[in-house]
């Protein structure tokens, strides 16, 4: 047990290191722009990271595609079970939903998947990354502002990203040499860039009303178990799938849609920030328990 435990801390650790150097950069007041950072990151990192690492992993294009297919049911499934606990618990849709339907799978999940399940595990995760990045910069859009915009989508890098990936997936195709190294580089960014925006991003959230967001915490965690065991069953998945498919769902709410709320429903940006911070929190428990219990 005790081995098992340092295996888990690990995994764990690392990635609270990177995201308390954002936190203390934010605490001392260093020059940090989160709004290009968070550019670079969407527009060049995210993509070149998907090219890079599904381009030169092993991994079918059938189950990647299952795997996509699952984050678009969790994200769905986040999404029904989460507008009617609002509804039973008289919450405004237009604040909470985006939140409770997004995970921050991608400062976090991508990280942990790579330290606890290797290439393979990253490679998963990152098909519930594509989707629920797309489902965040138009659906998540889309609610708190109350209106339709499919400019997003169709603008989006990672959409032509991925299926740039799936096209060298499915020929067997490599890019050349020079263009791999770049992308290679560039998408090596990600994740450290990532993950010093989200301990930035938390330093800096204004938040209120604590009891609320243990709640909603609450219930994003349970309605998170409840989608990955069906999930699970359902698709049938096993080993390296099984366990990123749990972390992902898992995932506390998504930092990036705090930007959302506190433009279009600025007076609800506070309880938002709540939930953000204390189910960011809640991992530092959930993803010991999972990694050594469930995964």
């Amino acid at each position: 047990m005790e081995h098992l435990f340092l295996n888990v801390l690990n995994v764990v650790l690392p990635v609270l290191i990177c995201a308390g150097i954002g936190f203390g950069l934010a605490v001392i007041h260093a020059p940090f722009d989160n709004k290009v950072i968070g550019g670079i990151v969407s527009k060049v990192g995210y993509p070149t990271l998907i090219i890079s690492h599904l381009s030169t992993t092993k991994l079918a294009v059938g189950t990647f595609l299952d795997m996509m297919a699952a984050a678009a049911l969790a994200v769905s499934g986040f999404a029904v079970l989460g507008f009617v606990a609002l509804k039973a618990l008289h919450l405004p849709v237009r604040a909470f939903l985006t939140p409770l339907m997004h995970s921050n799978v991608g400062n976090i999940g991508l990280p942990i998947a790579l330290l606890a399940l290797g290439d393979a595990g990253m490679a998963y995760t990152m098909a519930f990354v594509v989707v629920v990045l797309i489902s965040i910069f138009t659906v998540g859009m889309w609610i708190p502002a109350g209106e339709f915009s499919p400019k997003k989508l169709a603008t989006s890098p990672i959409i032509y990203a991925v299926a740039l990936s799936l096209i060298l997936m499915t020929t067997g195709t490599s890019l050349p040499q020079p263009v791999a190294k770049s992308f290679d580089i560039l998408g090596g960014l990600s994740i450290p860039l990532m993950l010093l925006t989200l301990g930035h991003t938390l330093a800096t959230l204004q938040v209120k009303r604590l009891g609320r967001a243990v709640l909603l915490t609450a219930l994003h965690l349970a309605m998170a178990v409840l989608i990955a065991s069906v999930l699970i069953w359902l698709f049938g998945f096993t080993g390296t799938e099984r366990g990123a498919l749990i972390l992902c769902c898992l995932m506390p709410s998504s930092v990036a849609t705090y930007l959302f709320i506190d433009q279009h429903v600025p007076e609800y940006g506070p309880d938002v920030a709540g939930l953000i911070l204390v189910s960011t929190l809640s991992t530092i428990l959930v993803l010991p328990i999972a990694l050594s219990f469930w995964i």
